[in-house]
């Protein structure tokens, strides 16, 4: 897939477009609106990273003009921050908004949420990518083992109902496992070491559960 990266800061353009590169997408960089639009009008494009504030064009009137003419996916990535800031951008057209400084996984996500390349989901203020394996919280990624994602996911996949040791052992470790019980509560603690206390409910003597939100 083509992705345009138009920012005003060749720094900036070379850090977006290694990662983006990196996970197997075409770039194509500009640093300045007009040089954006000549590409726009050059090459088919599936998505556009656009920074705001650029010469010759700022990013609002290219977005403008990418909408006008197209259904290109457009990501605005700036600096500018405030609640009105988004607004104007999103009003004007663009499908996501990140502030910089940010997280490259993150750009990388919301990239993928917009292509399409991507399921993901909320529980509270987790964000789950099942087909990756991957879990952030805050838009800040957590660095979970394959047993606590398969803990967390099943627990996911049951909210509401309570799970008993028994049956976390052998939906997560599997019938041949010839361990101890205490093997889930072991990675429950330290699951919720990385999620926080509040996803996971104890009910003792019982099992766990994640409740479901009213």
């Amino acid at each position: 897939m083509n992705i345009l990266v138009a920012d005003d800061s060749p720094e900036m353009v070379q850090i977006v477009s290694a990662y983006l590169k990196k996970d197997g997408f075409t770039v194509f960089t500009a640093l300045d609106g007009e040089a954006a639009l000549d590409i726009f009008y050059k090459e088919k494009l599936d998505l556009a990273i656009i920074d705001w504030m650029m010469p010759k064009m700022d990013g609002i009137e290219v977005i403008k003009k990418f909408k006008a003419e197209s259904s290109l996916k457009v990501l605005m990535l700036t600096a500018k921050s405030t609640g009105e800031d988004e607004f104007l951008s999103l009003s004007s057209g663009a499908d996501d908004y990140i502030t910089k400084p940010f997280h490259p996984q993150v750009l990388l996500l919301r990239v993928k949420k917009l292509l399409g390349l991507t399921h993901s989901f909320y529980v509270k203020n987790l964000l789950i990518q099942p087909t990756n394996l991957n879990v952030w919280k805050d838009d800040q990624p957590l660095d979970l083992t394959k047993k606590e994602f398969d803990l967390l996911m099943m627990l996911i996949n049951n909210r509401g109902s309570i799970l008993t040791r028994e049956q976390l052992l052998v939906g997560v470790w599997g019938m041949d496992y010839d361990g101890v019980e205490r093997t889930v509560d072991t990675h429950i603690r330290r699951l919720r070491e990385k999620i926080g206390d509040e996803i996971i409910t104890t009910k003792r003597g019982v099992g766990y559960l994640i409740e479901k939100e009213n």
